[in-house]
């Protein structure tokens, strides 16, 4: 069965990137996302399949760029344990380095773009652009902005 990891920062783009859900049958699948008080509960509803990253936020601009190098070297172990053949993402920042290090490696990146989107491009996107093997977006219009995605519609 092949391995997939679903990756994504807390909020908002971990509520989208959980309604992938459905996909987690058909997969060998895993997920990472930052370490929160409200996120604890996804070890209990998907046992043995969760991972998590140093929360950390833009807004704290002293504390951020140490939590971010942290974070990509806790995201090299985490992909040598977990050797995801496809890595899906829905953003934002937690995300960048483990799909840079996926690609380096070999596996197929996936990234959906934010809902929260419509006119403007996310910095996470901007870079993973570049070099996803699907990329994807809610709004029509945002084609515009990304010429080579998919529009996929809404995942909500």
């Amino acid at each position: 069965m092949k391995k997939v990891l679903f990756i994504s920062s807390t909020g908002g783009h971990l509520s989208e990137m959980l309604q992938l859900s459905p996909l987690f049958k058909k997969y060998d699948y895993h997920i990472i996302t930052e370490k929160t008080k409200a996120n604890l509960v996804l070890q209990e509803q998907y046992p043995k399949k969760v991972d998590y990253l140093i929360y950390g936020t833009k807004d704290h601009l002293l504390t951020y760029p140490f939590k971010l190098l942290a974070n990509c070297f806790k995201s090299i172990y985490l992909f040598i344990k977990i050797r995801p053949k496809v890595i899906i993402t829905t953003g934002a920042h937690t995300a960048g380095p483990m799909c840079c290090i996926g690609k380096l490696l070999g596996s197929k990146i996936i990234y959906v773009e934010t809902f929260a989107n419509i006119n403007t491009k996310t910095i996470t996107g901007r870079l993973i652009y570049h070099f996803a093997d699907l990329f994807l977006v809610q709004w029509e219009q945002m084609l515009k902005l990304y010429p080579k995605a998919v529009y996929c519609g809404w995942i909500y």
